[in-house]
């Protein structure tokens, strides 16, 4: 699957985000290095969605349409098989129950200059396993976009995925909103809504008291599609 840019049908992004996006791809253009946009930020802060509306966005801007890809941390997901050997399958979703080796070693060859395409694991939600080479990275794509919870996560682990980001936005929300957005997404699944919730308090929100300190060292952090702050705290610019 050649993943570059996605259906128009998201809401537009805050304008600031395009622009950096535009900036990047024109780095990339410049040096012949892609650049790599990760996006980070607890369980429920609306990762995926902001996404969505920047990969909608880019696929209808005549400077950057098809030159924008994207590469999710959930398909760096441990099959269950090996979650079950190492004794953590009650913990998927926690960050040693994903292969991050793997996943810097990807983002990585995305960075390499000559470019050339780059297979990357999807993750079917369906069957909650990864599927192992389901994306890639076209040689056209000059900005790849990525996202999970753990991007900013400062342990021998995550540095080397780190390493590989241009630019990290946080995406941040307040706990009782993204709380409740887990738990519908969870009963959406299939389990029962005191089941859903006893999960997310368990699992979900362990991972946001990891998660929520690293925003400190994001390039930006952004509200629901909407910019607050900027690296080193600087407010956005209607904030100041």
């Amino acid at each position: 699957m050649d993943l570059t840019g996605a259906p128009a049908t998201a809401p537009v992004p805050d304008g600031a985000l395009l622009t950096r996006i535009r900036s990047l791809a024109a780095a990339a253009r410049r040096d012949g290095r892609r650049r790599v946009l990760g996006i980070a930020g607890p369980p429920g802060s609306g990762k995926t969605t902001l996404v969505a509306t920047v990969l909608a966005a880019t696929a209808d801007d005549p400077g950057v349409a098809g030159h924008v890809a994207h590469v999710p941390m959930d398909g760096f997901h441990l099959p269950d098989a090996d979650l079950r050997r190492l004794g953590r399958r009650d913990r998927k979703g926690a960050p040693d129950t994903f292969d991050a080796a793997a996943y810097a070693a990807v983002l990585g060859a995305v960075r390499e200059v000559p470019r050339h395409e780059v297979a990357a694991p999807a993750f079917d939600h369906a069957v909650g396993e990864p599927e192992p080479g389901a994306l890639v990275v076209p040689v056209r794509a000059d900005v790849v976009v990525t996202e999970g919870n753990y991007l900013l996560v400062d342990d021998e682990a995550w540095r080397p995925v780190r390493a590989q980001l241009d630019e990290v936005w946080f995406c941040a929300l307040a706990d009782d909103v993204r709380v409740e957005r887990l738990v519908r997404r969870h009963v959406g699944t299939g389990p029962a809504p005191q089941d859903a919730r006893a999960w997310v308090l368990r699992s979900d929100e362990a991972n946001a008291v990891l998660v929520g300190p690293t925003a400190a060292r994001a390039d930006l952090v952004v509200v629901d599609g909407r910019v607050v702050r900027g690296q080193g705290g600087r407010a956005a610019p209607d904030e100041d």
